[in-house]
């Protein structure tokens, strides 16, 4: 059986420096990290980028399913995935977390290695945060700083008519990866001698367990020389990420049901489950990747670009924002993804 130590042996400062003590610095803008009243950083002329993201317990995830280095890992991730949809690279985080006394170090210990193991892989610097008892479970919330380029920084506002529209990788995957984390708790709950079956599902659960922020997409466009006009990441869901674009730009749009891209498990799932494989594309959500518009003169780069998809255009407000069906019939947008207010 594995040690179990308690969170109150070392106290908030121990169980941070602990935790922390052999973190090493990777960016040049990172001047101080952990260990003081606040972390330096020096951007010089470059553009500084921040977003945040909460996360609690029973609502924006289960522990009964989400291994605690997985939920570091994604935790860490989405802000960064917030960075780039910005064509920014994230540098650098603070991680703050609320715990209950059900948690031991060790448990802190497995959260924290995933974390770092994001912060490895993106070559972004953690440094600082807070940790507080909480009655509630867990919550964790992230602060990732990251750094742009004047001139290049994109927004959601840009989008023009003619614009294409396209997406990185595949969509309804993390949709998918939950509802069947969901179906095999319902399952487990009810037997006692329970093992799950994920055989031949791996891709849906890693999709939902451990995504990945699409750097790779933000180096192949620069590599091509190619500016989006308007950029977001697809966390809510495809018709959602749409809408808002539209919104902020004050245009409309066009995509076409044949173009969205979908993995072969994703399709298997969704006939499992007796869904629409369409609807889960586009309101799914926790999907991760990048949603952009590039003017038409870039049609050539970017659809040569592998790992992206055009999957549309951009329309005059005024016509609106519509699902072009495969038999040519339209059916509007609607922001149906997930919301935890609801």
């Amino acid at each position: 059986m594995s040690s179990r130590t308690e969170i109150a042996t070392l106290g908030e400062f121990g169980l941070i420096r602990h935790l922390t003590e052999d973190i090493k610095l990777k960016n040049e803008s990172t001047l101080k990290g952990i260990g003081d009243d606040a972390a330096v950083l020096d951007y010089q002329d470059k553009l500084t980028l921040v977003t945040t993201d909460l996360l609690l317990e029973g609502v924006h995830f289960d522990l009964t399913y989400v291994p605690l280095k997985h939920l570091g890992y994604k935790s860490a991730v989405v802000n960064f995935s917030d960075i780039y949809a910005m064509n920014g690279f994230p540098r650098q985080i603070t991680v703050s977390i609320g715990l209950s006394k059900r948690f031991s170090v060790e448990d802190m210990e497995e959260l924290y290695s995933g974390i770092r193991l994001a912060c490895d892989v993106y070559g972004v610097d953690l440094v600082g945060g807070d940790t507080s008892a909480s009655l509630t479970g867990l919550s964790i919330s992230i602060t990732c700083i990251g750094e742009g380029e004047k001139g290049k920084v994109v927004y959601r506002n840009g989008a023009h008519e003619t614009d294409l529209i396209c997406v990185s990788g595949d969509l309804g995957a993390a949709y998918m990866g939950l509802q069947l984390l969901e179906r095999e708790k319902r399952v487990f709950q009810g037997e006692k001698d329970f093992t799950p079956d994920f055989s031949g599902k791996e891709y849906l659960l890693e999709r939902q367990l451990k995504p990945e922020a699409r750097k790779d997409i933000i180096e192949k466009l620069r590599k091509a020389n190619v500016l989006p006009t308007a950029m977001m990441d697809i966390s809510d869901g495809l018709s959602s990420e749409l809408l808002h674009i539209s919104k902020e730009s004050h245009v409309g749009c066009r995509v076409y049901e044949d173009r969205i891209p979908i993995d072969y498990q994703t399709a298997v799932m969704a006939e499992q489950f007796n869904m629409n494989l369409v609807t889960a594309a586009l309101n799914g959500g926790e999907d991760y990747e990048l949603l952009f518009t590039v003017p038409l003169t870039d049609h050539e780069k970017v659809s040569e670009m592998e790992g992206i998809k055009i999957i549309g255009h951009i329309t005059k407000a005024e016509l609106g924002n519509f699902l072009v069906g495969r038999d040519g019939g339209e059916v509007e947008l609607k922001a149906q993804g997930w919301n935890s207010l609801n």
